[in-house]
């Protein structure tokens, strides 16, 4: 029996979350006839018992792997009153506070469909976390989804007057370089690939927050730039390189690896709910790890390729669709991304339950149970 990891102070275990039981919803609204499958946002009113000055938070991107999970925290935080969910589908930890709203940012009209809905639910904390967890084949998507719909999220808020946004980013942003400190600071600038999607996407995407929370404007923006996240049941890019039965490496290069427990993960964003501090922070485990101890820990067998071979590789297999990484993220397997995380801890108060090594030792000890069809092959 593998041991679970360990509770999260006010953060209930996330597997309990996937498995409960979904609550009732409200009804649901009657059909909009000005926006094309837009429901009716005038006829609602709060909920009877709801505190007037509790907080309404909506979260875009709330089928995903952090989307539900917040939904599921929230759920149970009184100080939350209501809670409106943003996605192309309804997360299954929708309970008695969640509203759910079908919106689909990759869409010209989804500006007006976010702003009619933070306006008329009264909007006060919006948590953006519509981005996609591994590089997509489709470019156009991709960039429609993360850029531009972000750029319709930061719209819809200052059209409603919604003055409370904290997004999702990440730190391989700052890129995987030769030249990189130890230990990479909030300040350092952000020099991922320009010619990768995944990347470029994101950076935008900040860009558009920066924006957005100018000194002076009034607004507050909180920026989570989380490790890579690991866990026994977060599905990603990662977990999909992670759980090959070879391993590809480059050879003559070891970097230190630096990760985020899932757990800690929606723990940061529960606490940036909490709190209103503005800013970017870093959010990653304690203690940082080489690739090659990494792949040993979760029963994996390294197969060191040279530079240029481990990129043809991965051009070809991600030409055919059979890897979630393309021959970008090469470099990561090269040169170490690793964070400084002292802003989060003095600043936000984040300080992670889980160290790097215990990140992997919970996704290794899940992955060998779906080697043995013990656990699904799709995490939940």
């Amino acid at each position: 029996m593998r041991r679970g990891p360990a509770a999260v102070p006010g953060c209930p275990d996330l597997r309990a979350l996937c498995d409960a039981p979904r609550q009732p919803l409200a009804p649901p609204l009657v059909p909009s006839t000005t926006v094309p499958g837009v429901s009716t946002l005038a006829s609602f009113r709060p909920k009877t018992g709801l505190a007037t000055t509790s907080r309404v938070v909506a979260i875009t991107g709330s089928a995903t792997f952090l989307g539900r999970h917040v939904i599921g925290i929230l759920e149970d935080d009184f100080r939350v009153g209501r809670i409106v969910s943003l996605d192309v589908e309804e997360p299954a930890t929708a309970g008695e506070k969640t509203r759910h709203y079908d919106a689909d940012l990759t869409l010209q009209s989804a500006q007006r469909r976010l702003e009619e809905v933070f306006s008329t639910e009264r909007v006060d904390t919006v948590v953006h976390l519509a981005f996609l967890s591994r590089p997509a084949h489709s470019p156009t998507y991709a960039h429609e989804l993360e850029s531009v719909g972000t750029m319709h999220v930061f719209n819809a808020c200052r059209r409603a007057e919604v003055r409370r946004v904290i997004m999702q980013s990440m730190t391989l942003l700052y890129g995987a370089h030769p030249t990189n400190p130890n230990h990479l600071t909030e300040g350092h600038p952000l020099r991922a690939r320009r010619d990768e999607a995944f990347f470029w996407d994101k950076i935008e995407a900040e860009r558009e927050a920066q924006r957005f929370g100018t000194p002076g404007s009034g607004r507050l923006v909180t920026v989570l730039r989380l490790a890579p996240i690991l866990g026994p049941t977060v599905d990603s890019y990662l977990t999909h390189y992670l759980s090959l039965r070879v391993v590809p490496t480059v050879l003559g290069f070891d970097p230190l690896l630096q990760f985020v427990h899932e757990a800690d993960a929606v723990a940061a964003f529960k606490l940036a709910v909490d709190r209103d501090i503005a800013g970017v922070f870093n959010v990653a485990g304690e203690g940082v790890l080489p690739l090659s101890k990494v792949v040993k820990l979760v029963g994996r067998v390294r197969l060191p390729l040279i530079g240029s071979a481990t990129r043809s590789l991965a051009s070809v297999l991600w030409a055919t669709h059979a890897s979630t990484l393309p021959s970008t993220f090469v470099d990561y397997l090269k040169y170490a991304c690793v964070t400084d995380t002292e802003r989060a801890q003095k600043q936000l108060g984040f300080t992670s339950i889980h160290t790097t090594r215990e990140a992997v030792i919970d996704y290794a000890s899940a992955q060998h149970l779906r080697d043995v069809e013990l656990l699904s092959e799709t995490p939940a």
